[in-house]
C-alpha cells in the first residue's frame, strides 16, 4: 500500500476511529523542466531579492502579507502556530447533510479515508451508516497548518474525503450578465432538448481520454528514438458566418439522427427537415 499522506481519526459524535489518508487520483501529464537551449543543461531559478539584486539564501526568507502595494506585515512561525487554532488530528464530522443539496463548485481534490490497525470494525460501522442514511458528512480538519472544509462519502467500500471550498471562495454569479430565461423561444427550447436526449449515454469514464496529452507522448517517444516530427500549418480561421440557430439545431439533429436511424432526434429532424422544406415552397409560390 502506499504511504500515507496524513494519519489521525475520524469523529462524529463521541465516537473516534483511527484513519489514514491517501491521494484518490493520478496525474498523468508529462511534466517538463526549462532547459538552456543552448547546452540543454537544466535552468536553476534563484531566489533573488527584487532591491539589491543579490541572491536570498532559503534561511533568509520569511513570509510577508502585502497588505498595500509595497507594504508588508511579515509573519513568523510562530504567528502561523497561533493562527492554527487547535491542531488537531481529527476530521471532524460537524453535520451530515443531503448530498443534492451541495453545488458541484464547492468540490475539490478527492482522498481515500482507510482504517488503521484496530480501527477496521469502527470504519466498516462508519461506512454503511453513510451509505444507508444517503448523507454526506461535512467536516473540519487541520492539514499542513491550515483548515480545510471537507466532504466525507461512501463510493463502493470506501470511506472518500473530498477536500471542499469555504461558501466566501465562491464567485458570486450575481456579477455577471447571464441572459435570462424568457429569452428562450419554446420552439427552440424543444428542439435543443430533442439534441440532448439524441446524445444521452450511460456514464463511462473509459469514454473520455486526455487526446491531447497522449498525442504529446508520442511525440515525445518519437524524438526519444531520434525521428522527426512534422508539424502540419495550422490553416487560417475563416470568417464566421451568422447562422440561423434553429436550422444549426435542425442539422445537429439530423446528424444524430443519422448515427441512429431511430429514436426522438431522427423524428425530430425528420419533423424540422419538412417545416423547413414546406417554408421554402410556400416561399417559392
Amino acid at each position: 500500500m502506499a504511504r500515507a499522506l496524513w494519519k489521525g481519526s475520524i469523529s462524529f459524535g463521541l465516537v473516534n476511529i483511527p484513519i489514514e489518508l491517501h491521494t484518490a487520483v493520478h496525474d498523468h501529464r508529462p511534466k517538463f523542466r526549462m532547459l538552456h537551449a543552448k547546452d540543454k543543461s537544466p535552468v536553476r531559478f534563484e531566489r533573488v531579492c527584487i532591491r539589491d539584486g543579490s541572491p536570498v539564501a532559503w534561511e533568509d526568507l520569511v513570509k510577508g502579507y502585502e497588505y498595500q502595494k509595497g507594504h508588508f506585515v511579515v509573519l513568523t512561525k510562530e504567528d502561523f502556530q497561533a493562527a492554527a487554532l487547535n491542531k488537531t488530528r481529527t476530521v471532524d464530522i460537524i453535520d451530515f447533510v443531503k448530498a443534492e443539496e451541495i453545488d458541484d463548485r464547492f468540490f475539490e481534490t478527492p482522498y481515500y479515508l482507510t482504517p488503521a490497525r484496530g480501527g477496521e470494525h469502527a470504519y466498516a460501522l462508519l461506512r454503511e451508516a453513510i451509505r444507508e442514511s444517503g448523507r454526506i458528512g461535512i467536516a473540519k480538519f487541520i492539514l499542513r497548518d491550515a483548515q480545510h472544509l471537507a466532504a466525507v462519502e461512501v463510493i463502493e467500500n470506501a470511506i472518500v474525503l473530498t477536500m471542499m471550498r469555504f461558501g466566501d471562495e465562491l464567485v458570486d454569479t450575481g456579477q455577471f450578465d447571464f441572459p435570462a430565461v424568457g429569452a428562450v423561444r419554446k420552439g427552440e427550447l424543444d428542439m435543443a432538448k430533442a439534441l440532448v436526449n439524441s446524445l444521452a449515454a450511460e456514464w463511462d469514464p473509459s469514454k473520455y481520454t486526455d487526446e491531447y496529452r497522449d498525442n504529446l507522448m508520442r511525440v515525445i517517444k518519437a524524438k526519444m528514438k531520434g525521428k522527426k516530427i512534422k508539424v502540419e500549418a495550422e490553416a487560417e480561421p475563416r470568417e464566421a458566418k451568422v447562422v440561423d440557430l434553429m436550422e444549426r439545431l435542425r442539422q445537429s439533429l439530423a446528424q444524430s439522427g443519422r448515427k441512429s436511424g431511430h429514436g426522438p432526434a431522427a423524428a425530430a429532424a425528420r419533423r424540422g427537415a419538412k417545416k423547413t422544406a414546406a417554408r421554402k415552397r410556400t416561399r417559392a409560390a
